[in-house]
């Protein structure tokens, strides 16, 4: 019997394996350069992966058998998707497998940034500082959230965050005022959304239209002493205005799950104490690892014609 030849370079949940490794023989190689993709994607007729290492045109040639690549997370902006469909790959993700992981991430963050609790974990267990009254924090109840996209993350974010009794602001260009409503958001223009906002929220996709759209211009109709999220893609803020911003004073904090260049280790945004980061983690969880890695296999088995 002749098997199919598979690659998984990721980390991903055993689901895969399990799925995946009935139907055909599986390879690890965890975290390749580009250059050692290169090297050996040639033999494979499937790859699996999450978003290292970007699939490009020098990739894709190099991979003469190459069928499906298959993504176990949501975002493709890392593949050459134009490119591949002429090498007639196909592409399977798992969209909104990870919603409510990221949403719940994101509340949570909100959370973390008004009521100081990352300065005063680390004053108090690095430092023995003691003082509860360093930290004089805002309630959630009657803060305007405003949500940048409100697909099945953002629409998740609004539900909860209404809960905790804040008004929810949305701009997605890409709905109608209708389907704004539907999903518990009061529609508005980009520019209302920044100027009205105590709290904003990015949960966009990477585009040409929405790289550093939060910019040294957007960040200056924020209103001062607000507070930035981006749990979506780090391309979409600019990380040096951000820097200014949050150095100057003119925002109370920001948040990250993302960064602009990851894996980043270092960055001038580290240095301050109102800027909380964590190193994309929105879907690590077990229940939407497990999701995602199941809908992914077999949508690679799909596109094989080996599951109906």
């Amino acid at each position: 019997m002749v098997y199919i030849k598979a690659l998984i370079i990721d980390r991903l949940h055993p689901v895969v394996e399990q799925i995946l490794g009935k139907r055909m023989l599986l390879d690890f190689k965890i975290f390749p350069t580009r250059e050692e993709l290169a090297q050996i994607i040639g033999e494979y007729e499937v790859l699996v992966m999450r978003v290292d290492p970007p699939i490009d045109r020098d990739i894709l040639d190099r991979a003469k058998k190459l069928l499906v690549i298959g993504v176990g997370s949501a975002g493709l902006n890392h593949i050459d998707l134009e490119y591949a469909k002429t090498k007639k790959i196909k592409i399977v993700n798992a969209p909104a497998m990870n919603a409510e992981s990221v949403a719940e991430l994101t509340v949570g963050r909100i959370i973390d940034l008004l009521r100081y609790v990352p300065q005063a974990n680390y004053n108090l267990k690095k430092q023995g500082i003691w003082d509860k009254y360093r930290y004089l924090g805002h309630e959630l109840k009657g803060k305007t959230l405003g949500l940048v996209a409100l697909g099945r993350i953002g629409a998740r974010v609004a539900e909860l965050a209404s809960a905790f009794g804040m008004d929810v602001l949305a701009y997605d260009p890409f709905l109608s005022d209708e389907e704004v409503v539907n999903r518990g958001a009061q529609p508005v223009s980009l520019d209302i959304l920044l100027r009205q906002s105590d709290v904003i929220s990015l949960h966009a996709p990477l585009t040409k239209d929405t790289y550093h759209m939060i910019n040294s211009d957007t960040l200056t109709k924020m209103k001062d002493g607000s507070y930035l999220l981006n749990m979506a893609r780090g391309e979409l803020v600019d990380e040096k205005a951000l820097y200014e911003a949050l150095k100057e004073g003119r925002l109370a904090g920001a948040g990250a799950d993302v960064m602009e260049n990851e894996p980043c280790t270092e960055s001038p945004l580290f240095e301050l104490d109102n800027f909380v980061v964590t190193p994309h983690i929105g879907a690590q969880t077990e229940e939407a690892q497990y999701r995602a890695g199941k809908h992914m296999s077999e949508g690679v088995l799909k596109a094989l014609g080996i599951l109906d």
